[in-house]
């Protein structure tokens, strides 16, 4: 069978359009500290990915903060929305890269935010319109490396997962999205690099975000 011609392209949002993993690190290892709790090894790679239920679960149960999970959530957000009012931490290359695909392709996010956080940074960054659909990993089954979000996504772009292109940047993103069956373009998070076998799954990885072209997507048609 003949390899389908690409029909969209899908983005994570943390570590590919914005530079928040690190900030995201940094309020969950606060909200700790202010309990009182130490951070535990591995504790930031098991987050990343994870929906709002699920980290929330992971602070109150594994790391010990006390709250239910949903007040330690509404906690942890309120501050990640003060930090993006703040500055917004776009990374570089972030408007031109969904201006330019999006002139070619019709565009879906899949984030591991909620809801509240996908949206400001959309309006903020003034690419809402450019987005026919993104879904939160909190309005799913569960959170990345399960490929749900990215299930979703594609069913709502009524396309076949085989003939869309992921952009992610995290070792859970890359199992997520290689795991619904998207070809993926790594954007590797310099701040945490993904692990060697999670990189594998891409069919190519870029350096930066200048460096994903409408032809260099198209030709990921042929990579199979």
């Amino acid at each position: 069978m003949a390899d389908p011609e690409i029909q969209a392209v899908v983005f994570d949002l943390d570590g590919v359009l914005v530079d928040s993993e690190q900030q995201w690190d940094e309020v969950r290892r606060g909200v700790a500290a202010e309990a009182g709790r130490p951070w535990p090894v591995g504790a930031t790679r098991a987050l990343q990915g994870m929906s709002t239920p699920e980290w929330s679960d992971y602070l109150t149960a594994v790391i010990d903060v006390p709250g239910r999970p949903q007040d330690v959530a509404a906690e942890v957000i309120d501050r990640m929305a003060s930090r993006y009012r703040l500055r917004l931490p776009l990374l570089p290359g972030a408007i031109e890269v969904v201006r330019r695909l999006a002139s070619h392709w019709p565009l879906g996010l899949a984030s591991s935010s909620p809801r509240q956080l996908i949206d400001a940074v959309l309006d903020s960054a003034n690419l809402a319109s450019k987005f026919r659909v993104s879904v939160s990993t909190e309005e799913v089954q569960a959170g990345k490396p399960s490929p749900a979000v990215y299930e979703e996504v594609v069913r709502q772009l009524t396309v076949e997962a085989r003939q869309a292109v992921a952009i992610e940047d995290s070792s859970n993103g890359l199992r997520s999205a290689a795991r619904a069956g998207l070809r993926v373009i790594a954007v590797p998070n310099k701040a945490f690099l993904p692990d060697k076998d999670a990189l594998g799954l891409a069919s190519v990885v870029v350096h930066s975000l200048d460096d994903i072209t409408a032809s260099l997507v198209t030709s990921l048609a042929e990579r199979g």
